[in-house]
C-alpha cells in the first residue's frame, strides 16, 4: 500500500482540501395540496476534509450543475475558500466544474486564493475512499431508516436530520480511546472544528412514537436512530487494515491486460493493450489508458488498476 496523499498530512485550516460526492434519493413532501400531498426527491452533497476527516453535508433539490454550485456557494459560505476539490467523473460536476472556471487549470477563485478541481478516473470509486467509505455507511444507514418510516419528512426536517447526522459523524473517534483517566478527551473531527466535545442532544425522551407528532420532535427520533445503528456498525470497524505491503511491478506502456466488466461473463472479457501509464508522486503506477478493438473500431479508455488483470507483460 502507498503512502498517504500529500493533501492528508498538510498542516492547513479544515476544509482546505475536500472529497465530495452525492447520495441518496428520498422522497419528501413539498407541499400539501387538496388531493393529498405533492412529493419531490433530495439528494444530499458530503464534503470531506482530508485532513481532520470532518464532514459537512448539504441538501441539493436536483442533481443539475446549477444546484451542484448553489451547495458550493453555501459550502464556501460557512466553510471558507478551499484550495483543492476532488470527486468522481459525474456529469453534473464536470458541467459544475466548467461553468464555474474552475477547470483543470487552477485559476483565480473567491478572493486570492486559488481553487482547482480533480476527477478520479471512471470506474475507480476506491480512489475517493476517505469519503466514499463515510458515505456508504450513512446512506446504508439512511436508506434503511427511511424504508421503514411510514411518514414523509419535509424538507425542513430532512436538512435538520442532515446537520444532525453531520454533527454525529464528525463527533466519532480519531484514534483509540485510551483508558487513561488524565486523558479523558475523545480526539474527534468536531473537537478539530470547535474546540468543544460535542452538541449535546435536546433534554427528554425520544421513540419511535414521536415519529408522527411535532416536527423537531421527529427529528430527534430519527437522530437516535441513526446514531444507534452509526454506533453499532461503524464504530467497531475502527482498526488497522494491514494488506497491501509488498510491492508489485508497475504496470507499463505495451502490457497486454484484460479489461474487468461485471456485466458480462468473466470469459468475455474484452483484452487490450496499455497505450499510456500514469505514475503518482510516489512512483506507482495506479491509472493507465489502455486501448482496444471493438468491432473493427479502435477505442481508448481510462481505467485504474484495479479494473485491469495483467495477461502478459512487455517483456
Amino acid at each position: 500500500m502507498a503512502d498517504l496523499p500529500s493533501e492528508r498530512l498538510k498542516i492547513c485550516p479544515p476544509f482546505t482540501y475536500v472529497g465530495l460526492d452525492v447520495f441518496g434519493s428520498w422522497s419528501v413532501t413539498s407541499r400539501r395540496t387538496r388531493g393529498g400531498q405533492a412529493e419531490s426527491k433530495r439528494w444530499a452533497i458530503m464534503f470531506c476534509c482530508m485532513s481532520s476527516r470532518a464532514v459537512h453535508v448539504e441538501v441539493v433539490e436536483s442533481m443539475d450543475a446549477s444546484s451542484c454550485i448553489n451547495a458550493l456557494r453555501r459550502f464556501f459560505a460557512l466553510r471558507g475558500p478551499v484550495k483543492q476539490l476532488r470527486s468522481d467523473c459525474g456529469t453534473n460536476f464536470i458541467r459544475a466544474c466548467k461553468e464555474l472556471g474552475m477547470d483543470k487549470i487552477v485559476q483565480k477563485y473567491l478572493s486570492e486564493q486559488g481553487c482547482s478541481w480533480e476527477f478520479n478516473p471512471p470506474h475507480s470509486s476506491h480512489m475517493g475512499g476517505s469519503w466514499e467509505r463515510l458515505i456508504g455507511i450513512a446512506r446504508r444507514i439512511l436508506d434503511s431508516m427511511f424504508l421503514q418510516l411510514k411518514t414523509r419528512l419535509t424538507h425542513e426536517v430532512l436538512c435538520t436530520l442532515m446537520a444532525e447526522v453531520t454533527a454525529i459523524i464528525n463527533a466519532r473517534p480519531l484514534i483509540p480511546v485510551s483508558a487513561d483517566p488524565e486523558q479523558p478527551f475523545i480526539l474527534s473531527p468536531s473537537v478539530l472544528l470547535t474546540q468543544k466535545t460535542g452538541v449535546p442532544p435536546p433534554p427528554g425522551d425520544f421513540s419511535d412514537k414521536d415519529l408522527y407528532t411535532k416536527q423537531w420532535r421527529q427529528v430527534q427520533a430519527l437522530a437516535n436512530q441513526f446514531w444507534t445503528r452509526w454506533s453499532c456498525e461503524y464504530l467497531p470497524c475502527l482498526q488497522h487494515r494491514q494488506k497491501w505491503t509488498v510491492p508489485c511491478r508497475n504496470l507499463q506502456v505495451e502490457d497486454l491486460v484484460l479489461l474487468r466488466d461485471k456485466h458480462i461473463a468473466r470469459n468475455c472479457w474484452p483484452m487490450a493493450r496499455i497505450s499510456a501509464v500514469f505514475p503518482g508522486k510516489d512512483g506507482h503506477v495506479r491509472k493507465v489508458e489502455v486501448t482496444t478493438t471493438d468491432q473493427g473500431n479502435i477505442k481508448t479508455f481510462l481505467r485504474p488498476i484495479a479494473e485491469v488483470v495483467l495477461l502478459l507483460p512487455k517483456d
